[in-house]
């Protein structure tokens, strides 16, 4: 059920798109400043509060997690090695598509 759900994905309030199964994101932000990543959830946006690094690369995993009544998702920061390993298996998904 998780990977037919598609929840979307903003950057400080921008729209990234919509998520889907095996796909990812990639979205360049200002360095050295706070950022908030938000994913739709049952009832409000999940969000994910990181303070960037200039020339850093960050991954940010979305996982679904059931709720009462539809389900949601919610955001993860993981170590590089992770990030670069999981995205290597992904593909670059289509930007600016929200469905809110």
């Amino acid at each position: 059920m998780g990977q037919a759900l598609k929840k979307d994905i903003w950057i400080d309030g921008k729209c990234v798109g919509e998520s889907a199964s095996d796909t990812f994101f990639y979205e360049e932000v200002t360095g050295d400043e706070e950022h908030k990543i938000s994913t739709e959830s049952e009832f409000s946006p999940n969000d994910l509060m990181i303070k960037t690094e200039i020339g850093k690369n960050y991954f940010i995993e979305q996982y679904i997690k059931f709720g009462v009544f539809v389900g949601g998702a919610g955001l993860t920061l993981v170590n590089n090695e992770e990030g670069m390993e999981a995205v290597s298996k992904l593909e670059l998904a289509k930007k600016g598509t929200c469905s809110k």
